[in-house]
């Protein structure tokens, strides 16, 4: 039967909204960065991660069934059209209210920008070392793909670099460019721009981190469970 509802009306105001989130305390989440599992599909070790899905009805935040993530080359030419399998985040986090008030921050702005209630939330550690460079975004400049894209700072300790980039197009100089300091969410339309984060580098003997989540709305699947 064809659905003749009328479509929801959004009313996506701004192309990119960077704020400060005061009312979150990072330093509750910053535990749960440190054992991450290592992303098994970049060489190199320095890039650590979890996948869950979650669903806005109403007032409810449900946590979805396990998904797998999936681009095409399209978006991404080093991982484009591979299944990728990551863990879910952990309960503990899941259960924080200030890792909750974040997944609602970022859903206001889906209600404004798409039809979509789903959430994905990437929790990812990029690390550097005296020998090693971290490549937050080993793909290049891109686009994922979907609606919105959000970035929020956790904790940086130790590097310098990892900063962000939004361009209007592919080639030229960036519209925006920032350091996302501990506290602060970038949210983006992904049909406005491509985004890129430069490499990070230690900036003493020790490990330096970067840890961040990054949401996007819709999630991101294989053709056969979209």
């Amino acid at each position: 039967m064809l659905n003749l509802s009328k479509p929801k009306e959004l009313n996506c105001l701004a192309s990119y909204v960077l704020e400060m989130l005061t009312a979150i305390r990072v330093e509750k989440l910053k535990p749960f960065f440190d054992h991450l599992p290592a992303d098994p599909y970049l060489a190199g070790n320095y890039r650590f991660r979890r996948l869950s899905h979650f669903q806005v009805v109403g007032d409810r935040l449900i946590k979805l069934p396990h998904r797998r993530l999936f681009q095409s080359s399209q978006y991404n030419p080093i991982l484009g059209d591979v299944i990728r399998e990551y863990e879910e985040l952990d309960d503990g986090l899941i259960e924080l209210e200030d890792f909750q008030k974040v997944i609602w921050e970022f859903f206001q702005f889906c209600q404004l920008c798409t039809p979509f209630s789903e959430v994905a939330i990437h929790q990812i550690r990029t690390t550097a070392s005296s020998q090693q460079l971290g490549n937050p975004a080993p793909e290049g400049i891109h686009r994922d793909g979907v609606d919105l894209v959000g970035i929020f700072s956790v904790y940086r300790e130790g590097i310098e670099g990892g900063e962000t980039h939004l361009y209007k197009h592919k080639k030229g100089n960036p519209a925006i460019s920032k350091v996302l300091n501990p506290g602060e969410f970038l949210v983006f339309r992904d049909d406005q721009y491509f985004h890129y984060t430069s490499p990070v580098r230690a900036i003493a003997s020790e490990q330096g981190v970067r840890d961040v989540f990054v949401f996007t709305c819709p999630g991101l699947f294989p053709p056969e469970e979209a």
